[in-house]
């Protein structure tokens, strides 16, 4: 796995590039590609010579000047790097842009010759299907049908289907033109520093490893409630809800990480044999063990079907069997507007089996919250433990304390990636580590389907709360992290 910028060494360059972004002129490119690139080349980790070809369909073609106007304005709105200086214009003169449709791909065939003319050699070609997934079929069709899928990677976004037979017919598609070893399906939550702390924490210390398991963890949540409502995204939202969005790509990846047993060295095969393996042990999910929500107002939004079942929340319990973790329930919640913007992982600790101290004034549902890791992986991260001490005095009086590491506080962050930066240098280096197999996604949908076939109607909650009441007889007896851990 590539370390990023800032630490000791800033990890491989990749070889020469030809990056292809479909879907140039899309929010995707704009908010987080052409912004992510251009700092990627400011920290030196793109390769010495690149070009960077952006495509759309013909009736949304630009002119390489428009579109680096394009790339300009989206850095300049987005980026933590500013389009200024040597570096931008560098960065500037490595875009084209080349459209492409189904039925005439010659403009992308001409800017991608083009660019591998002034790049020489043989340089390597990543693709990035930053499109619809109705148009993956035609994208890959295409590549395979041109050419262009020769001496080159595919970066493939989410979602990756919306159930087991989408899912298979997607796979199925992409391995008529790639094989599994060029694919990347990309989740940009697995790009987070935060998630490789979580690989440290758990390998590197011996404090944490020997505790990691059933005998000493309780349950787990994996907390990621969102303050944004849909954002006039109607169209996509009701066709998926928070289910597919969020748990399946994000919430159950992460899940993967946190419950794998330990690879045998740190390199993507190792790293995802382990993780598929948690997939493999998850229970089929159970309907009654599921609350649905959708804030109050949700069928009021434009293009919002007023009698719709679609879910804006959802919070579920999930169990694997496997030695480590046998009986231990996984709390896995996300939703729109809800009361904060949060990225958390709880770990739940198990009482003493006799108390003998007198717990402080709050009593034992609070006391119990004591025994808690919790790991924030919003970027940059931190990781907080909370225990009891003795309070000063002459009397045996507990008192709360915490000892908390914050990511931004103990390094020079300046030069750390985001998420879709980390990824897109991983896929140029070949590195499959945080990236999502297709056999991995296949049995997450799989064990999905219960719940895909028998939802249980959703209930209301308020914006700006953390979802409908009942989560609370879901998660019992323990409680949730949210809201009340800081």
């Amino acid at each position: 796995m590539a370390s990023g910028p800032g630490s000791e060494s800033s990890g491989p360059v990749p070889d020469d590039h030809v990056i292809v972004l479909f879907g140039a002129t899309g929010d995707l490119a704009r908010r987080k590609l052409l912004p992510g690139l251009f700092h990627l080349a400011k920290a030196g980790l793109l390769p010495a010579r690149y070009r960077i070809v952006g495509s759309a369909p013909s009736q949304a073609a630009l002119s390489d000047d428009a579109f680096r106007e394009r790339a300009r304005e989206a850095a300049a709105e987005f980026g933590r790097s500013k389009p200024e200086g040597p570096e931008w214009q560098k960065f500037e003169e490595a875009l084209t842009f080349g459209a492409a449709d189904p039925d005439d791909p010659e403009p992308l065939l001409s800017a991608v010759r083009k660019a591998e003319q002034a790049v020489g050699g043989e340089p390597r070609r990543l693709f990035h299907l930053a499109v619809p997934p109705m148009a993956f079929a035609s994208v890959i069709e295409m590549l395979g049908a041109t050419g262009l899928a020769e001496n080159a990677r595919v970066i493939v976004e989410k979602p990756f289907g919306t159930d087991l037979p989408s899912a298979q017919a997607l796979n199925a598609t992409i391995h008529s033109v790639f094989d599994e070893s060029r694919i990347f399906r990309i989740d940009h939550f697995l790009g987070k520093e935060s998630v490789d702390n979580i690989l440290a924490l758990r390998f590197a210390n011996g404090l944490f490893e020997p505790i990691w398991n059933r005998d000493h963890i309780s349950h787990v949540q994996i907390d990621v409630p969102e303050k944004i409502g849909i954002e006039g995204r109607a169209q996509f939202f009701e066709g998926t809800g928070t289910f597919r969005d969020m748990i399946v790509t994000h919430l159950f990846q992460l899940m993967g990480f946190i419950a794998m047993e330990p690879p045998t060295e740190l390199v993507a095969k190792s790293l995802r044999d382990e993780k598929e393996k948690v997939f493999q042990s998850m229970r089929h999910l159970d309907p009654a063990q599921v609350v649905r929500g959708q804030y109050e107002g949700y069928r009021d939004e434009p293009g919002v079907d007023p009698r719709s079942d679609t879910e804006t929340f959802i919070a579920l319990r999930v169990e694997l069997d496997n030695w480590r973790w046998a009986g231990v329930p996984f709390f896995l919640r996300s939703g729109k507007s809800l009361g904060e913007g949060r990225h958390v992982v709880t770990l739940g600790f198990r009482e003493p089996a006799l108390r003998m101290f007198p717990q402080p004034a709050q009593g034992g549902s609070e006391a119990a919250r004591n025994n808690e890791l919790v790991i924030d992986f919003d970027d940059p991260g931190r990781i907080a433990t909370h225990f009891l001490v003795k309070e000063p005095g002459p009397a045996m009086r507990l008192e709360e304390a915490g000892m908390v590491f914050d990511y931004g506080d103990s390094f020079n962050s300046m030069y750390a990636l985001e998420g879709y930066e980390r990824l897109i240098l991983d896929a140029m280096l070949g590195d499959q580590s945080l990236f999502t197999r297709s056999d991995g996604i296949e049995r997450l949908w799989e064990s999905s389907a219960p719940l895909l076939a028998n939802p249980l109607p959703v209930e209301p909650y308020a914006p700006g709360s953390w979802g409908p009441k009942s989560i609370d007889r879901l998660i019992a007896p323990y409680r949730w992290s949210l809201p009340h851990r800081r």
